[in-house]
């Protein structure tokens, strides 16, 4: 079996090795083999570059006779004079493979199929002028021992060659047929909200839990949610939460921040209103950073969780349509799932999430704290304007917001909904419902530590089970 080619450069060098390094001897080796098997179907291209090399095979085999005819010297001549055009002209094969290589790839962005045709044409008549150029240095160049020896260690026919190439190929060829047809399922989707009838001027994609429509209007059945799938969605939101109070914490490092003295604001801020007994204040470190971060950021985020629209709006549907309202709630949730939040907003800016987003960005990060991490507030003057900049931190921002978003309306679309608590700071830890981001020695938590902080809400599901809330330990008071 050949050796995989991993890149168009070892395929060009499988078959020009052979020019290179045989040496020029006279005699007759292999038949044409390569060509065998080859069932691709030949254009004007190839046919005229193969008529070429015909061509220029007999003019080559006229001119070695004479120059065998002529005596030694003449014919040493013509040898060299021959070699000389062949490798000419694996040069130029070469280059016009080059050539068209670029062109197939500039052919895939923009996507235009009928440039990809032609390019993926011409990629294949530049690689089997190659193995015709292969061919006729082994029918006029390697002889006697030394031919012998080239034949017993010459690469693998070219058709054998491109296998693997042909195979990746196809498997991109597949991977693109599947992801033109989620593209035009979203853009089905996305018609049906935009097209499904207005009950008030704000009645589209934005207006919460209008649901997903058919072009006859009728709410379309999307399956009906779990528990599992509400957990597996939690873990979601808590990767998406890491991710950006990491990316968070590194621009306060890079601004100099104190990060020791902005959790301890953090940590006092996140105790206000609780009337249980306080825990003493956590030492102050890069971990306590970490979780004091999340902590905050995950506050700000699901202030507002228990209301069906995030107080954005004073709807009560799950009151007044409990049933349609869990429906449309995971109609949405499903048809935003695999959706970009940033390509979501950049068409539907103004939409129930997007309002959802700039609310919260605007909560969570305050017009000192901006200027102070960015050099300045464009992006929340661009928040406030209604739109959503292409940053990399609002980036990041938007796919812990989805994340939520979608956690939302996934406990909306359950019945009976989840039911949201956290832990209070000073509370004494039990490990039914809270689970410790600081890390014990065999995993098992020792008797008497109390709650620092939350750092992440938990749930109490309709089956019974529990996603405990996540909290920083404290050891008691001596």
């Amino acid at each position: 079996m050949a050796a995989r080619v991993s890149t168009l450069s070892d395929l060009i060098h499988r078959v020009a090795c052979p020019c290179l390094n045989n040496p020029l001897t006279h005699g007759h080796g292999d038949d044409d083999s390569s060509e065998a098997g080859n069932d691709t179907e030949e254009s004007e291209v190839e046919e005229e570059v193969e008529e070429e090399d015909q061509a220029e095979a007999r003019r080559s085999s006229r001119k070695l006779e004479e120059g065998t005819a002529s005596g030694g010297g003449d014919q040493q001549i013509a040898r060299v004079r021959e070699a000389e055009a062949l490798m000419e002209e694996v040069f130029q094969a070469v280059a016009g493979l080059k050539r068209a290589y670029v062109g197939l790839q500039e052919a895939h962005s923009p996507w235009d199929p009928e440039r990809m045709s032609i390019s993926d044409a011409a990629v294949v008549a530049e690689l089997k002028r190659l193995g015709r150029l292969r061919d006729r240095f082994r029918r006029g160049w390697s002889g006697g021992e030394e031919g012998r020896l080239w034949a017993l260690t010459a690469p693998p026919p070219l058709r054998e060659a491109v296998v693997p190439y042909e195979a990746a190929l196809e498997d991109l060829r597949r991977d693109l047929k599947v992801k033109e047809a989620e593209v035009e399922n979203l853009k089905e989707r996305l018609r049906g909200f935009t097209a499904a009838p207005p009950r008030s001027s704000s009645a589209r994609f934005d207006s919460g839990r209008k649901g997903r429509f058919h072009r006859s209007g009728t709410p379309l059945q999307v399956g009906k949610p779990t528990p599992e799938l509400f957990r597996a969605c939690m873990e979601e939101v808590r990767e998406a939460s890491k991710s950006f109070t990491s990316h968070f914490l590194s621009h306060m490092r890079a601004a100099r921040w104190d990060i020791a003295a902005a959790v301890r604001s953090i940590v006092e801020a996140s105790t206000v209103g609780n009337s249980g007994p306080r825990s003493p204040f956590p030492d102050v470190g890069p971990e306590q950073a970490k979780h004091a971060m999340e902590s905050y950021v995950n506050r700000k985020l699901f202030h507002g969780f228990e209301n069906e629209t995030f107080y954005l709006e004073g709807t009560l549907s799950s009151l007044l349509n409990p049933d349609q309202h869990r429906q449309d709630c995971y109609a949405q949730y499903r048809d935003m799932r695999g959706m970009d939040p940033s390509e979501l907003l950049g068409v539907l800016p103004d939409c129930q999430f997007g309002r959802f987003a700039a609310r919260k960005y605007l909560a969570m990060v305050h017009p000192k704290m901006e200027e102070s991490l960015f050099g300045g507030q464009e992006q929340r003057r661009q928040v406030e304007a209604g739109g959503h900049p292409r940053t990399v931190f609002y980036g990041e921002f938007l796919r812990l917001a989805k994340a939520v978003w979608l956690l939302h309306l996934l406990a909306f679309a359950l019945d009976p909904p989840p039911s949201h608590f956290e832990a209070s700071q000073g509370a004494e830890f039990h490990s039914s419902f809270m689970e410790s981001v600081v890390r014990f020695r065999g995993s098992r938590v020792a008797a008497g530590w109390l709650v620092g902080f939350p750092v992440a809400p938990g749930f109490k599901l309709a089956d019974g089970s529990v996603v405990r809330a996540r909290v920083f330990l404290v050891p008691p008071e001596p």
